[in-house]
């Protein structure tokens, strides 16, 4: 049984009146923790069934945990909504200050509805809410600009946090991003167009409450051996070093890496847009999260000529990791760095999720060079791979959205092969577009069957690389047992805001103990329980809201492209779906 008292206050926003409450939901953080477990109950209370993603009753829910702002690492916001790109639950996490800010303004979560009449930004200053007027920051080509101008004029440098969308998010476009402190993001399943859709421009948020601890003793002791796992142990080494990043080289030389829309698996030329490249030539610094020691946030400096002033140089820093080098290098075929990390400022300033978009300038160029879509639908642009400036102009259009084809780019793969042909190789996994990861059949249930669709739901890549490349390897029933047991633990590390670049380091025994020095007692088994239990219910709001296993398309290029395990079957996939829905059935 979880005791005490400690992110139990809610903030209610209704953009439509201009007006706020604050509610105690002890209720919910006794039974939920806090972040994904109390985000997914909030998620069912707001949202009505059936309710348009983009509609006014869609609510936006941002969660947080007993451990923030306390703990090492404890630097996630969770948000849950309703998914304009899959229909059904969305969840993004996101890093920066976010996650301490709203703690330190007193709230454990912060739910989002209805519709202003103009465009606003949220000021959230403590017990203090006001409703800015955005009109003259909506529209902005860089969103990077509107966050200045939010920044100049709120209070509380250093220790608030910004968030904001680009016009991907204004004009609605399905895999919009949230963009928070500038180089961290709630990316996936498109929260950007939900903002957009209530003329929500951004939420600025900062406080100055004061954090208590039940046991001061056992929790300076816990503390010093986190931080010590953190920085002294190889745990979380590689994510400093290299970050992400220092998976290229590995998967490309396993041929996991997808390239060119996952019609090869190593990229010529791989080794310019490496980490271990980036790092030498373009790296300008490290940065960390809000309460991380670590700092896996790299930043590659880029210098070209300015456009005004003929001997000064505009200096450009730029985020990179794994992911954006994936989506808009390999699988786009882009091997010269400067180009790629240009794409990846050029997907920043309009705030999309960068990994759908790669997928989807990827399915692009292969519709063009088959010849299912022509200058037509592209507007005279002729998409080649590694191409930027095609890639950037298509880019430019799906923002634009001027014609059908590129209306139908902004809802994603999913939709666009449904309109104009191509499902077979469009990468995308119940309905969101995949991450980069060809290693085996593992990675792909665990596409399939995250909770979200997404990598970070499990580590199916992971299972590839120890178990399916044995001599003995599991059958796929195996398989789906592990990805469910990973996802009922990661559950409770969003519940509690913990990065899960750091699920080396907090162990249930440990969360168990870190937060009894909160003055919350639950056990090991109670939590592991309580993961099971929030995991079957974002898959009871997710059948609620029309998902069903017989509609989950799988795109038969998966089969054609080689693994490292040379076990991706339909009939394994398909027998890993039919044992997930029985399993569920009885959850």
């Amino acid at each position: 049984m979880i005791t005490g008292k400690l992110i139990n206050r809610v903030l209610y926003i209704d953009l439509t009146n201009k007006s706020f409450k604050v509610k105690d939901r002890q209720d919910l953080f006794d039974k939920y923790i806090g972040g994904t477990g109390v985000a997914t109950q909030l998620l069912f209370e707001e949202c009505p069934e059936g309710a348009d993603p983009l509609g006014e009753d869609s609510p936006i829910i941002l969660a947080v945990g007993p451990l923030t702002g306390v703990y090492p690492l404890a630097s996630k916001t969770v948000a849950m909504f309703k998914s304009p790109l899959t229909g059904n639950l969305g969840e993004s996490h996101v890093g920066g200050r976010s996650a301490v800010a709203i703690r330190m303004a007193g709230y454990g979560a912060i739910v989002v509805k209805g519709k202003s009449d103009f465009p606003v930004y949220l000021a959230i200053h403590g017990r203090k809410v006001q409703f800015k007027d955005a009109t003259t920051i909506w529209g902005m080509h860089s969103s990077t600009t509107a966050g200045r101008i939010m920044r100049d004029n709120e209070p509380g440098d250093g220790v608030r946090s910004i968030m904001k969308i680009g016009r991907a998010g204004e004009n609605l476009c399905s895999y919009a991003a949230v963009t928070t402190e500038s180089f961290r993001h709630f990316g996936r399943l498109g929260l950007g167009a939900i903002f957009g859709s209530k003329f929500l421009k951004g939420i600025v948020v900062s406080g100055e409450d004061f954090l208590k601890v039940a046991d001061v003793k056992g929790f300076k002791k816990l503390y010093e051996d986190l931080y010590k796992s953190a920085v002294d142990t190889s745990l979380m080494k590689k994510y400093h070093d290299l970050g992400t990043a220092v998976n290229i080289m590995s998967l490309d030389k396993m041929g996991a890496l997808p390239t060119k829309n996952l019609t090869e698996r190593k990229l010529e030329g791989v080794q310019n847009i490496s980490g271990e490249n980036l790092a030498e030539k373009f790296l300008a610094r490290r940065v960390a999260c809000a309460h991380c020691p670590v700092g896996c946030v790299h930043l590659a400096e880029i210098r070209e000529p300015s456009e005004h002033e003929a001997y000064f140089n505009k200096t450009t820093l730029i985020g990179y990791d794994f992911e954006l080098i994936y989506s808009l290098g390999s699988m786009i075929g882009i091997n010269d760095p400067e180009a790629m990390l240009k794409l990846i400022d050029d997907v920043e300033k309009h705030c999309f999720d960068a990994m759908s978009a790669g997928v989807v300038l990827a399915w692009t160029t292969e519709m063009f060079q088959k010849g299912k879509i022509n200058k037509t639908h592209t507007l005279d642009i002729e998409p080649k791979w590694g191409d930027y400036m095609a890639y950037k102009k298509i880019l430019e259009n799906i923002v634009e959205q001027p014609n059908v084809f590129y209306k139908a780019l902004a809802k994603g793969v999913a939709y666009a092969s449904e309109q104009f042909g191509g499902k077979e190789f469009a990468m995308a996994f119940g309905k969101n577009e995949m991450p980069g990861y060809h290693t085996g059949p593992a990675t792909y249930l665990g596409f399939l069957l995250g909770a979200r669709h997404s990598h970070l739901d499990n580590g199916g890549y992971s299972i590839d690389q120890k178990d399916l490349i044995s001599d003995n390897p599991p059958a796929a029933e195996k398989v789906v047992d592990k990805i469910f047991e990973e996802e009922y633990i990661r559950q409770i590390l969003s519940s509690i805001s913990i990065c899960f670049f750091a699920r080396g380091v907090y162990s249930m025994e440990l969360v168990s103990q870190a937060l009894k020095t909160m003055g919350l007692e639950i056990s090991e088994k109670e939590l592991l329980d309580l993961g099971k239990k929030i995991h079957a219910e974002k898959y009871r709001f997710k059948f609620r809201e029309g998902f069903s296993f017989e509609n989950l398309h799988v795109p038969s290029r998966i089969y054609e492209a080689p693994d490292p395990t040379g076990k991706i079957k339909k009939e394994y996939i398909d027998a890993g779906l039919k044992y997930a829905k029985e399993q569920l059935a009885k959850a």
